[in-house]
């Protein structure tokens, strides 16, 4: 009669549970959120997110090392810009502020592989992610009634990806949800001679709550109305698997699922849907909770960020983007 090896045994000892884990978390899984803002010598504590903070061009190369020092090999970028108005015009400026940090980074770490989120809202003066067509019959207070001109805006993009690929992004990623943007930003990448720089796609992007304080650190909260027209209503998943096969139809190289703990369903059925490298994005609010409930003493936050992020890794999720990367990098 045969032997077999039962699963407490299997338990027994730490090393020999790392042997047979099912699901891994390592650091170079990682990407870590930084906010860029105007000033010198900023390194300022946001508030709604302990323990993450905004930098300016000068301070950003510092962090950069941190990172890298803690194992984590990327980063991706959003910049508040000292001025917004209604083309977006910091986006893309040659000049602007995350085309500038993307440099600082480079200098300071050039193996850092840095990522431009490709998005306007937080240069828009009215907080949308695309040119808005606003009925002025409506008052320019109230702005009840408008529309995003979806077209038009893909033009800014493909501008915005191309002036963080010439800065030195090794990858953009847009997260504006228009339709198409994946297909300008291909061809204007390639029309410029950027046909190796790859896309992560923020392809099934829902309208959450739980955003919050990342609009607080990035300052792009509408300023009327909400993105529920362009972005994705939280109850559907048939809708993502079609965003999805939209956009790795147009070039898409990396797909991501955004936000993580509330969709893990949705990283599920997307991974069983293509064959692409899948990214989550753990966002702000999810990060939150997290160090709320840890600071009050609920949780251990270290056993209880690896339990999370294993879960976005079980999933079917190839990379997380984590405002955690860094701290729990050293934990892992």
């Amino acid at each position: 009669m045969g032997m077999s090896i039962r699963p407490r045994r299997l338990r027994s000892n730490a090393v020999l549970r790392r042997m047979v884990a099912e699901t891994r978390v390592s650091a170079d899984q990682l990407i870590q959120p930084a906010f860029i803002v105007p000033g010198s010598g900023v390194k300022e504590e946001i508030k709604s997110m302990p323990g993450q903070c905004r930098f300016s061009v000068d301070t950003i190369g510092a962090e950069a090392r941190e990172i890298t020092k803690a194992g984590v090999p990327a980063m991706i970028l959003f910049g508040v810009p000292e001025k917004k108005d209604e083309k977006a015009s910091g986006a893309y400026a040659k000049d602007g502020i995350v085309q500038r940090a993307i440099a600082a980074i480079k200098e300071a770490v050039p193996e850092m592989y840095v990522i431009g989120d490709v998005c306007l809202c937080e240069y828009m003066s009215h907080g949308h992610c695309g040119i808005v067509d606003v009925d002025r019959s409506t008052g320019l207070q109230v702005h009840k009634s408008y529309t995003i001109k979806n077209d038009e805006t893909l033009e800014l993009l493909a501008k915005t990806a191309v002036s963080q690929v010439k800065a030195g992004a090794d990858m953009v990623a847009p997260s504006d949800m228009m339709d198409g943007r994946v297909r300008a930003i291909r061809t204007a990448l390639d029309g410029e001679g950027f046909v190796n720089t790859p896309i992560m796609s923020y392809a099934a992007k829902y309208a959450s709550s739980f955003y919050g304080p990342f609009r607080d650190a990035a300052e792009g909260a509408p300023k009327f109305g909400d993105r529920r027209t362009y972005q994705m209503d939280p109850p559907n998943v048939r809708e993502a698997i079609k965003e999805v096969k939209l956009d790795v139809e147009e070039g898409a190289d990396i797909i991501m699922v955004k936000p993580a703990l509330a969709y893990l369903d949705v990283i599920a059925r997307v991974r069983d849907e293509i064959d692409l490298p899948i990214a989550a994005y753990n966002v702000s609010g999810e990060y939150s909770m997290i160090k709320a409930s840890a600071a009050k003493g609920w949780i251990d936050e270290t056993r209880g960020t690896i339990e999370v992020l294993t879960s976005i890794r079980r999933a079917g999720a190839d990379i997380i983007i984590t405002y955690f990367a860094k701290d729990i990098a050293k934990a892992l």
